[in-house]
């Protein structure tokens, strides 16, 4: 029998902002991390740039309504600045032969060149007061809720860094383990129901063939798929994924008729069908915890649960070490110190 605990009516107060989540599923963190350094409506209430969130709001609008794939840009663009050793100060966004985005992990990343424009207007308007890294977590939530993702309350407040090295990049591969994924996200300070929240952002989106060629052909060193997987689904996977391909093409990571971007939960029904395309995605139906919370997102009746859950994720994962008061620099630039 499954243990299921409620996380009831728990409001997370801050600065006079109430987060009202009320969720009843397996154990997760309840409250961002303590101690709290952002602030909700950071620019309007030191009356710095009172216009900053509208002002960024209206750039990503524009974005999306030439390219519906941003939200899923800015997403990945986000974690992977957040998840970094650096945690969310905007490293990811440096430029350098040696900075974060040259990574093997972070290849086909995208959105720099939308931070770079949103960074223009607001240095238009408010030169030398909005961080990078604030513009980056505005951004992905805007780009997020036109996708169908809650706006959630981002708190802000945030300082650029000043370094970015490849050695901060500590992403593992998406073949892991659901444990070992487990580990790799408590090692942020998060816990197994953010992990399994924060990967449900792969209901948009697409991936590279080879980071999951091993599942559709050598799966843990048998030579062999995977056999967790649908066979429909590696049928198509090895057909746009050939062996002895010398070209890594991509593939969409919730195959669907109609829109690729649009956020809901069919992400979670295709791990519980065996139809996940990446490893880690699948293995979630293998961990008590990580199953429980995908059978409560799945169906219809829990893509609010699944959306309260991922406002309050997304907020803890923005948190991780963050740059404040007289740390880190405000950039004239986003891909370059002052």
């Amino acid at each position: 029998m499954m243990m299921r605990e409620r996380r009831s009516c728990v409001v997370v107060s801050l600065v006079g902002i109430a987060l009202l989540m009320s969720l009843s599923i397996v154990r997760g963190e309840n409250t961002l991390q303590s101690p709290v350094k952002l602030v909700w409506h950071y620019y309007k209430l030191n009356a710095t740039c009172p216009y900053a969130e509208e002002y960024i709001k209206h750039q990503v609008k524009l974005f999306w309504d030439k390219d519906k794939s941003i939200a899923a840009k800015f997403l990945r663009l986000l974690s992977a600045d957040c998840l970094s050793k650096n945690g969310c100060d905007g490293s990811i966004l440096l430029d350098g032969p040696n900075s974060e985005k040259n990574a093997p992990q972070n290849q086909g990343l995208g959105g720099f060149e939308e931070i770079d424009k949103i960074k223009i207007v607001l240095e238009k308007r408010c030169p030398g007061v909005v961080s990078c890294t604030d513009i980056l977590n505005l951004a992905t939530r805007d780009a997020a809720h036109l996708a169908g993702a809650p706006s959630y309350p981002v708190f802000t407040g945030r300082r650029d860094g000043f370094t970015s090295s490849i050695d901060a990049v500590d992403l593992p591969s998406p073949s892991i383990t659901w444990q070992e994924g487990l580990n790799y996200f408590q090692s942020k300070g998060l816990d197994v129901l953010d992990m399994t929240t924060l990967l449900g952002a792969h209901s948009m989106g697409k991936t590279h063939c080879r980071y999951i060629m091993d599942r559709l052909y050598n799966y843990k060193g048998t030579k062999k798929p995977d056999p967790s997987m649908d066979k429909s689904l590696l049928k198509q996977l090895q057909k746009k994924c050939p062996k002895n391909s010398k070209t890594d093409p991509r593939v969409n990571l919730t195959p669907k008729s109609g829109n690729d971007y649009q956020f809901t939960s069919l992400y979670y029904s295709r791990i519980l069908s065996k139809k996940a395309v990446l490893g880690l995605d699948q293995q979630l139906l293998f961990g008590n915890d990580t199953n429980e919370i995908v059978q409560e997102f799945a169906p219809e009746s829990g893509f609010e649960d699944f959306r309260r859950s991922f406002a309050l994720s997304m907020s803890r994962m923005g948190n991780i070490k963050v740059l404040t008061g007289k740390d880190g620099e405000i950039r004239r630039h986003c891909r370059r110190r002052n």
